[in-house]
């Protein structure tokens, strides 16, 4: 019952940061406009994304413009972009792998094995893909950083965090959880197995030797 329960909650946990990376991925708010110094025109909000940039103003209209080219991206997004896609297919690879893992509960004794291997692949790839996905949010946020307290950067080129870095953190940590989980799951299935391995032995042990004492007081009294 609680091995799984706690698969459940590494399926969910894990649900969720694939959710959020493909969110965070397909989100322009990973650079947003900063209003600092003479920079007041607050009614004109910029963002920048991996695959578009757009123009709100007045929370009531919004543009959006994909971008023409990779090389139009700076260098840091370039690179997140190429990251972000991977990060996506391993959390979807992960998250397939854990649900083959979970229907194998219910199979023969002799596939917990198997079953343990496929749920230790799938806590090692959600593992994988949280740690990748650090990388590029990361990246992004020290340049942002950086380039905000740089004099020499222009103060209309200066931007701030967006919220889909904040996200990115949040399903890079949900991701790492539920490797985590399903690590120590396994960690937990391989000590259960090794004890009913062991158990066993020991009651064999102790049934042979009164096994052995009925039969030599056995054939103490067949002698007498």
């Amino acid at each position: 019952m609680a091995g799984g329960a706690l698969q459940i909650a590494g399926l969910l946990v894990g649900g969720i940061g694939m959710i959020g990376t493909f969110a965070v991925t397909g989100m322009p708010q990973w650079r947003v406009s900063a209003f600092i110094e003479n920079n007041i025109i607050v009614f004109e909000t910029i963002w920048e994304g991996l695959w578009m940039h757009c123009i709100r103003q007045a929370n009531i209209r919004m543009q959006c413009k994909v971008y023409d080219s990779v090389l139009a991206l700076s260098p840091d997004l370039q690179a997140s972009r190429g990251l972000m896609c991977a990060v996506s297919v391993l959390s979807f690879l992960a998250f397939v792998v854990a649900i083959i893992g979970m229907k194998c509960t219910r199979c023969a004794q002799s596939s917990w094995q198997a079953k343990g291997y496929i749920i230790l692949t799938a806590g090692v790839l959600f593992i994988l893909s949280g740690a990748v996905e650090l990388i590029p949010v990361c990246w992004v946020a020290n340049t942002i950083i950086s380039d905000f307290y740089n004099p020499a950067v222009n103060v209309a080129q200066k931007r701030e965090l967006g919220e889909a870095l904040y996200l990115g953190w949040v399903a890079a940590f949900c991701l790492i959880a539920a490797g985590a989980i399903f690590c120590c799951f396994c960690c937990c299935c391989e000590k259960t197995r090794s004890y009913g391995y062991s158990a066993p032995t020991h009651y064999s042990t102790g049934s042979q030797l009164l096994h052995m004492k009925a039969e030599s007081s056995y054939s103490k009294s067949q002698y007498v």
